[in-house]
C-alpha cells in the first residue's frame, strides 16, 4: 500500500511538472517575438534604402524598426535576411481572382458553377501571395466569392493576400459588367440593382446599398465599355454624369471609395467630375482628362500588363470572340503611351495589373512596363506600396515597414532600384507576421 501511495504521489507530481512545463512553453510562444535582420530596407516613407536594419515583429504587427543589428533574445524567432533587400508587402489595386485567361473563358460562363470559380479564386489568391503581393483590390465579383474568400483568409482558413472586394460591379443594362450581355436570349434577363445593373439615379442608390448589404469593401463602376465584354464598343460612355454622381454620393454615406473602369475620354471625365477615387485603365485619356484628374487628386490605375496581354492574345485566331479581338488590337497597345502622358502630367498613379486578364502570380511584370513608360524604379515601387495604401485609405496599417503597421514584408536578392525585374523573383514573403515563403 505504501509503495502504491508513493507511486501515486510521484505520478501526480510528474503530471503537475509536465503541466507547468507546458504552460511555460506556451507562455514563451505567446511572448516570443520575431527578429529580422535586413541587409537593406527600402523606406517607402523617405524613398531611400537604409542599410543594416533590425525589424521586430510581434504577432501580426511590427513593433520596432532599429538601425543596426540588435542581438536576438533566446526565445525570439530569428530570420537572417542580411543578404537581401526588404520592402513592404506589395499591393495590387486591380485584380480578378476568379478569372483565368483562356480561349474557353466565354464558354465557361455557361458551363462552370460558382463553386468552380471559388476553388479557382482560392488557388489564385495563394499564387498571388506567394509572388509577394500581400494586399489586393478585387474589382468585380459574382456570387460573393471574393467576399467569402476574404473572410476565410482573415480567419486563417486558407492563405492569401488581404482582399478588398468591390462585390458586384455596377454597370448599365447591356454595359461592361452586365453578366448577361450578349448571351443567348434564353439565358439573358433584365437585371436590376441587386445584380449591379442600373438605369437612373434611384437604381444607383439601390445598387450601392446592395453592395453594403453584401459586405463589400468598396464600389466599382463601369463608366465606359470594356475590351473583354462581348460587345461592339469598348470606349463609349455607359453611365450618365447624374448616375455616377448618385453612386459617389451614396458611397460616401456608407464609407465606400469608388473605382471607375473607364477607357474612353468622355467616360473618364464624367467619372472624375463626379468624384470617383480612381480611374482604372484610362486607355484613351486625353490631356484635358489628365489635367482634370491631377487637379482633383483622382488616382490612375493603369493596368499596362493587361493591355499588353490582350493585344498579344488577340493575334491568336479564335482566342477571343470577334468583337473582343477587334477591341483588344485597337485599345490594348495604347495603354503605355497614355501612362507616359499621365505620368508626365502629374497624375497620381497607383499600381494595378488587372491580373486574371493576364496570369495570376505574374503581377510584378507591371513594374518593368511602368519603368519603360518613363517612371523611375523608386517611384514604381512607391505606387505598389505607400501610394496604393493611400488610395485604399490604409496608410496607418499598410504601405511601409514601420512601427504599428502590419508585418507584411517581402525580400529580394538584388537591388530593385537598379533592376526592377528582380521583383518578379521574390525570395521571402511574410504576411501579418506569418512566413509564407523563405529563401
Amino acid at each position: 500500500m505504501l509503495a502504491f501511495n508513493l507511486n501515486y504521489i510521484q505520478t501526480k507530481n510528474m503530471f503537475k511538472t509536465l503541466i507547468l512545463i507546458s504552460v511555460s512553453f506556451i507562455s514563451v510562444l505567446i511572448n516570443a517575438k520575431t527578429l529580422i535582420h535586413a541587409g537593406y530596407l527600402f523606406d517607402t516613407e523617405k524613398g531611400n534604402l537604409e542599410p543594416e536594419i533590425s525589424i521586430i515583429v510581434d504577432n501580426d504587427k511590427i513593433v520596432n524598426v532599429i538601425e543596426g543589428y540588435v542581438a536576438p533574445d533566446p526565445d525570439d524567432q530569428y530570420i537572417d535576411l542580411t543578404g537581401y533587400y526588404l520592402l513592404p508587402g506589395l499591393i495590387d489595386m486591380h485584380v480578378h481572382l476568379t478569372n483565368r485567361s483562356s480561349n474557353r473563358a466565354y464558354l465557361e460562363r455557361t458551363t462552370l458553377n460558382p463553386a468552380d470559380y471559388a476553388i479557382r479564386a482560392t488557388k489564385n489568391a495563394e499564387i498571388t501571395l506567394f509572388s509577394g503581393f500581400t494586399t489586393v483590390r478585387n474589382l468585380g465579383d459574382s456570387d460573393g466569392i471574393t467576399i467569402s474568400l476574404r473572410n476565410a483568409i482573415n480567419q486563417g482558413i486558407t492563405d492569401g493576400p488581404r482582399i478588398y472586394s468591390s462585390g458586384k460591379t455596377i454597370s448599365s443594362t447591356g454595359g461592361h459588367g452586365d453578366s448577361t450581355n450578349s448571351l443567348n436570349n434564353a439565358l439573358t434577363s433584365d437585371l436590376g440593382p441587386a445584380e449591379g445593373v442600373i438605369n437612373g439615379k434611384d437604381d444607383a442608390l439601390k445598387a450601392v446599398r446592395h453592395r453594403y448589404k453584401e459586405n463589400a469593401d468598396l464600389i466599382k463602376i463601369t463608366a465606359t465599355g470594356g475590351v473583354l465584354s462581348n460587345a461592339k464598343d469598348g470606349q463609349n460612355p455607359q453611365l450618365t454624369l447624374e448616375e455616377i454622381e448618385a453612386v459617389v454620393s451614396a458611397a460616401k454615406d456608407y464609407g465606400f471609395k469608388v473605382a471607375a473602369h473607364a477607357h474612353g475620354s468622355e467616360g473618364i471625365k464624367r467619372a472624375t467630375r463626379a468624384g470617383v477615387d480612381s480611374i482604372e485603365h484610362g486607355t484613351l485619356m486625353d490631356r484635358e482628362g489628365a489635367a482634370l484628374m491631377r487637379d482633383r487628386g483622382t488616382y490612375y490605375v493603369p493596368t499596362l500588363l493587361a493591355g499588353n496581354w490582350v493585344a498579344e492574345k488577340a493575334l491568336i485566331k479564335d482566342y477571343y470572340p470577334p468583337f473582343v479581338e477587334k477591341k483588344a488590337l485597337e485599345i490594348g497597345p495604347k495603354l503605355q503611351a497614355t501612362f507616359s502622358m499621365a505620368h508626365q502630367a502629374g497624375v497620381k498613379i497607383a499600381f494595378g495589373t488587372d491580373s486574371g486578364v493576364s496570369p495570376h502570380g505574374e503581377n510584378a511584370k507591371e513594374f518593368k512596363l511602368m519603368v519603360e513608360g518613363g517612371m523611375s524604379e523608386k517611384d514604381a515601387i512607391l505606387t505598389a506600396t505607400i501610394i496604393a495604401a493611400d488610395l485604399l485609405g490604409e496608410t496607418e496599417r499598410l504601405g511601409s515597414i514601420a512601427k504599428e503597421k502590419y508585418a507584411d514584408i517581402v525580400a529580394v536578392s538584388e537591388n530593385p532600384l537598379e533592376d526592377i525585374t528582380i521583383l518578379e523573383s521574390i525570395d521571402f514573403v511574410m504576411k501579418g507576421g506569418k512566413v509564407i515563403k523563405e529563401p
